[in-house]
């Protein structure tokens, strides 16, 4: 195979764009940050023009940097957050009080009392995604939007995922991803449809009465050619060449599955490894060759990730964000911060490094958190309770104010998490999705002690790709796939990408600690869910 391939990905704070030839080897990455706006209310929104002009100047200064002919570059694929981006016919539409900002942002909770009333419906496309909808997803948006700017929503020409956003402004065409729509709007991509009677059920008529033209008429799966490719005016912003080929894109958590799963010298089989992206927020993907039932985990989705084979898709609202959030309560932390800047390191990175320094081999590093127990729910429960009301729980802190017990904090802040991974794994082993393995790949799971932490604390080998850029991998794999340069992404995945470090779960000691702590998570967990159920009954 011949040829390079751009991959672009759009994350909560940036857009990243890499340059890979068709071994997967990565030449070249840039990188502009975006700006995200938080209001009161669960407000988070962002411009859709400030995205696309961060897209455009890291894919131009990834080209440059990794010096290949822009006429060899033969395909170009995206991924993006699942945010609603509002189009009018002459550009953004205000999702807010500004008129700028056309973009109601993945993690914005603003439509929580729409999605209860949806959830209250108990329509039959619920079935699809765990029983319960999220706020995170775009029709209870939607309906919010309808109910609180109605002149945004009459006037809006497309509504779009994030993913279709950017490969629209990149070919001009309308189809949209199986990936988003399945996953975030809904659409039942194996029976090929919209349920129209959901749409009027829930209030949202007017998108069944247009045969959907606003939110897609044509699906299609990831990886599928758009139009006649780039655009002239797409080509130049981007420095390369009109009609690159432009592939069906996916959500960023799903481009990094399709950048880990199937990896060659790994579990062998896309269905037996889970993909864990581990961002801001995490994502859990398990592929499934037939439909797998379970409640409060997304899906089953079929073609969402892997053409024709289902996905049941979990994870935690706030990952990296439930550990910045933790370690910033912490009396150290403004001297903490300022010491991990002095060494040129992020925060969870000196704190991991400080671990490490500590014990004797990373598994001790749970001995460290000592009583110190964290159920992470900042921003509620996505999987496997699907509960955005949910919040964190932190028990054993104590009057100690140093550097240590800041440590042991932050170690029990990423033990919560493999708590809370392991509780996804286990609900859906419960319900026919099983697995043999985690591929992590994100930031947060960079660092060799997050990575054995979360084998130590689910019981499963986690597996690391040798790409440093997993998510960029994927949506890379996606333009060779539109460009011809391999049949479908199957036949990519295993060619592109492979496994150079497996961490094995501790045994002994540590294993038994382990087991120990996540029975009291659960504990934790629970109680908390009681606790606030009956001061809200007391409350009606």
């Amino acid at each position: 195979m011949t040829g390079y391939f751009v991959g672009i990905d759009v994350g909560t704070g940036s857009a990243r764009a890499g340059v890979f030839d068709a071994a997967g080897n990565l030449l070249a990455t840039a990188k502009r940050p975006i700006d995200i706006h938080r209001a009161d209310g669960g407000i988070v929104e962002q411009s859709s023009e400030q995205i696309w002009q961060a897209v455009c100047a890291s894919v131009a200064e990834a080209v440059g940097a990794s010096a290949v002919d822009p006429l060899n570059i033969k395909g170009v694929g995206f991924d993006a957050t699942c945010s609603l981006v509002v189009r009018g016919p002459d550009g953004p539409l205000p999702v807010g009080d500004h008129p700028d900002r056309d973009i109601i942002v993945w993690m914005d909770h603003r439509a929580v009392e729409q999605a209860e009333r949806i959830n209250s419906g108990r329509h039959d496309v619920l079935r699809y995604v765990g029983g319960r909808i999220s706020p995170e997803m775009e029709t209870p948006k939607l309906l919010w939007l309808k109910e609180n700017r109605p002149e945004t929503f009459g006037a809006a020409e497309h509504f779009f995922d994030l993913t279709d956003f950017l490969t629209w402004k990149a070919s001009g065409a309308t189809e949209r991803s199986a990936c988003t729509v399945t996953c975030k709007w809904t659409y039942l991509a194996h029976e090929t449809r919209w349920d129209a009677d959901y749409f009027r059920r829930i209030g949202l008529e007017d998108l069944a009465d247009e045969d959907f033209a606003r939110i897609g008429r044509t699906v299609v799966d990831p990886g599928t050619a758009l139009g006649h490719g780039l655009t002239a005016e797409a080509a130049e912003a981007m420095g390369l060449h009109a009609g690159t080929a432009v592939a069906a894109g996916l959500i960023d958590a799903h481009a990094g599955g399709i950048g880990t799963v199937g990896a060659s010298g790994g579990a062998g089989d896309p269905t037996r490894a889970m993909a864990y992206v581990f961002g801001t927020s995490s994502c859990t993907m398990t592929t499934t060759r037939d439909p797998a039932f379970v409640p409060g985990v997304w899906g089953p989705y079929y073609s969402a990730m892997v053409p024709g084979m289902w996905l049941n898709e979990g994870g935690q609202s706030a990952a990296g964000a439930a550990i910045d959030q933790l370690v910033r309560l912490h009396p150290h932390f403004a001297e903490a911060e300022t010491k991990a800047k002095q060494d040129g390191k992020s925060l969870p990175a000196w704190l991991a490094d400080r671990a490490l320094a500590i014990v004797a081999a990373p598994s001790d590093a749970v001995r460290l958190a000592d009583d110190l127990h964290v159920v992470p729910e900042f921003l509620g429960n996505r999987a496997p309770f699907a509960d955005p009301h949910a919040r964190a729980v932190i028990m054993g802190q104590g009057m100690e104010s140093g550097a240590d017990n800041l440590v042991a904090l932050y170690v029990a802040g990423i033990c919560g998490l493999g708590y809370g991974l392991r509780q996804i794994i286990e609900t859906q082993a419960e319900n026919g999705a099983t697995i043999d393995a985690i591929s992590v790949s994100g930031g947060g799971g960079a660092h060799p002690l997050s990575r054995q932490m979360l084998a130590d604390a689910t019981g499963y080998p986690v597996e690391i790709t040798a790409c440093p850029e997993p998510v960029l991998l994927g949506s890379a794999m996606l333009g060779a796939v539109a460009a011809g340069s391999y049949p479908n992404l199957q036949a990519a995945m295993p060619t592109m990408s492979r496994v150079e470090t497996r961490c094995h779960p501790a045994e002994g000691l540590n294993r038994r600690l382990h087991d120990n702590r996540y029975q009291a998570f659960l504990t934790l967990q629970r109680n908390a869910r009681e606790i606030r159920q009956t001061t809200m009954a007391l409350l009606e």
